[in-house]
Formats: structure tokens, sequence, C-alpha cells
């Protein structure tokens, strides 16, 4: 039996290269849209390392999360959980994938210019936000590489908006760190 998502206003998420992300958001959510341009000598090939490494968790990874998930890479229907917090002191907050997008090659094994790839998530109840988030490696039509993140969330319940403050700092936090890790996969550091 499937879980149902802890929220009903689910799909936003899923973008295709050229639309924008800049609006089409459901209403009552706090929205974070971060795009990050990322210099790297080989853009096409960051575009590669940044989209696997989306795909493949590590991003998740490589922020300082923990990651329960049921494949080794990201695909619609697939339950993951990421953990926050410190040795065994630590909240798993579960999540289900509802698309991913695999990096389009041409027939030498080239990112073609003009394409996203990535995944989004939605809540699963025992998350303390419900709503969705996802992550983007896009090489655009020019060849430029960027990483983009767009959620909308709010609190799950009544006692997590109470403490919506400390919500918030930790969505930054994280936030920041996906960037970080962002650059290091583009990079291959």
């Amino acid at each position: 039996m499937t879980r149902q998502l802890s929220y009903s206003e689910s799909g936003y998420t899923r973008r295709p290269y050229p639309q924008p992300l800049t609006h089409r958001w459901p209403e009552g959510y706090r929205l974070v849209l971060r795009r990050e341009r990322l210099e790297v000598p080989d853009p096409a090939a960051g575009y590669l390392r940044l989209a696997n490494g989306i795909l493949n968790w590590d991003l998740h990874r490589r922020s300082g999360l923990r990651v329960a998930a049921g494949t080794p890479r990201a695909a619609p229907g697939v339950e993951m959980a990421s953990g926050v917090g410190v040795g065994p002191l630590r909240y798993y907050a579960p999540c289900r994938v509802l698309w991913a997008e695999e990096p389009a090659l041409d027939d030498g094994g080239v990112p073609v210019p003009g394409q996203r790839a990535g995944f989004g998530y939605g809540t699963l109840r025992g998350h303390p936000e419900q709503g969705e988030e996802g992550f983007y490696a896009e090489l655009d039509g020019d060849g430029r590489l960027i990483f983009r993140l767009a959620a909308y969330s709010r609190p799950a319940n009544r006692l997590i908006a109470a403490g919506d403050f400390a919500n918030r700092a930790v969505q930054q936090f994280i936030t920041r760190r996906y960037l970080a890790a962002a650059y290091k996969l583009a990079s291959g550091t």
C-alpha cells in the first residue's frame, strides 16, 4: 500500500526546461527558489557529474544529511528519508520521489544544451513540513551550468508552526549546504 502525501497540492516542482521556476506555485506555502551558476572548466562534464550526484543522493549526503532510500537512484515512487541530527540523535523526514529526469545525451555521449535533470519529492506523514522540493542540474541553451532548487512548504502541524523560526533556520542552513555540495559535485572535488 502506497502512503499518501501529506499535502494535496502536488506536482508543482516538475518543470522541464525551459519552463520558469519563478511563478505558478501553490498558495499558502513558503517558497524557496535558488539559482546558482556554477563556473567549472567543462560545463557539459560538470552537468553530468551534478545530474548524477543529484539523482544518486550524493547531493544530500554531501550536504551532511543521512539518506535512507529504497533504491540507489531517485526514481518516481521511491520512498526515501533524509536524516538530520548528530550521531544517533537523528530525525528522518520521509518523502516520496514524484518525478525524476535523467540527462539527455547526444550520440557521442555529450549532454545536449537546453535541458534539466534531477528529481522532486513530496513529504509523507511524519515529515515536519508539508510540501515539495525539486533539485535541478541545468545546462542552458548557451551551455552554462546552473544548479537550481525549488521548494514550497508549510509546517505540518501547530506544534511545528510554533517553532517555525527553527524550521526556517534549518531550511536555510541545509539550502546553503546544498549549494556548496552542488559546486563540489559539478567540479569533481
